[in-house]
């Protein structure tokens, strides 16, 4: 004689998932309603706060290497992108020519003519054999001879050898503060080696977010199929519903 009007059978000990599936029955041994135990609600819930946690994590992530990137641009352009449009940066590696360009200091210069320089003109030129360059300021020129007369602003005298116009690199067109230090720091080992070192690691650091997040998906599309083969049927058959029901 049966009692109840229907019977659930809980198929997680049957099946091991994440989710624990209940399946119930009346006493035809149709299924009349199926739904998912606390169990398998608890881990969704917590994978849910898992997938925002990680999406709040990966959107700090890409503002930093944002940041970091255009800063990596912008320094790479003030360096050595200027070149393309004809300006060479110069570091300033002493006071003589302090309080205009300070030590330190990056300059960018501009080739120009000789005929183009008048007095009172910063100029940057070849000092000497050693190919040595410095920038002073034009106080007389001998047209005749081709030569320069340069004085540096926070020298007391003249510079004692006259500059020819062959040996002219051209003006001084602006200057940046201190950022001499860095191009003169990654121009020389151990400098360049390190720089290129951390430019190789935010190129990878760049790329890692939408290497892993790939994998994750895949790793997710391969567990949903093994669960989805590992699915039982949607109902046992009869008899076996009976015999659950009378126990």
């Amino acid at each position: 004689m049966w009692y109840t009007l229907g019977n659930c059978v809980n198929f997680s000990r049957a099946v091991s998932t994440r989710f624990a599936s209940v399946v119930c029955y009346d006493r035809s041994g149709f299924r009349v309603r199926t739904g998912v135990s606390a169990k398998g609600g608890e881990n969704a819930a917590g994978r849910k706060g898992r997938s925002q946690m990680s999406k709040r994590v990966q959107k700090v992530w890409n503002a930093v290497t944002t940041v970091l990137v255009i800063l990596v641009v912008v320094l790479a352009l003030l360096l050595v992108g200027v070149r393309l449009v004809g300006l060479r940066p110069m570091c300033v590696l002493s006071g003589s020519m302090e309080p205009t360009y300070h030590t330190g200091s990056l300059i960018y210069v501009k080739p120009c003519a000789p005929e183009d320089v008048q007095v009172g003109d910063a100029i940057t030129f070849v000092l000497n054999e050693d190919l040595d360059v410095v920038t002073h300021r034009v106080v007389s020129i001998d047209a005749e001879n081709q030569h320069f007369y340069t004085k540096g602003d926070a020298n007391d005298a003249p510079d004692g050898a006259p500059v020819y116009f062959k040996n002219l690199i051209g003006r001084p067109v602006f200057t940046i503060p201190y950022l001499g230090y860095v191009s003169h720091w990654v121009s020389n080992p151990p400098g360049m080696y390190l720089a290129i070192a951390l430019a190789l690691v935010l190129i990878i650091l760049t790329f890692l977010p939408d290497v892993l997040r790939k994998a994750s998906e895949a790793d997710a599309r391969d567990a949903a199929r093994r669960a989805q083969a590992d699915k039982p049927g949607d109902a046992p058959d009869a008899k076996n519903s009976g015999e659950n029901i009378e126990k």
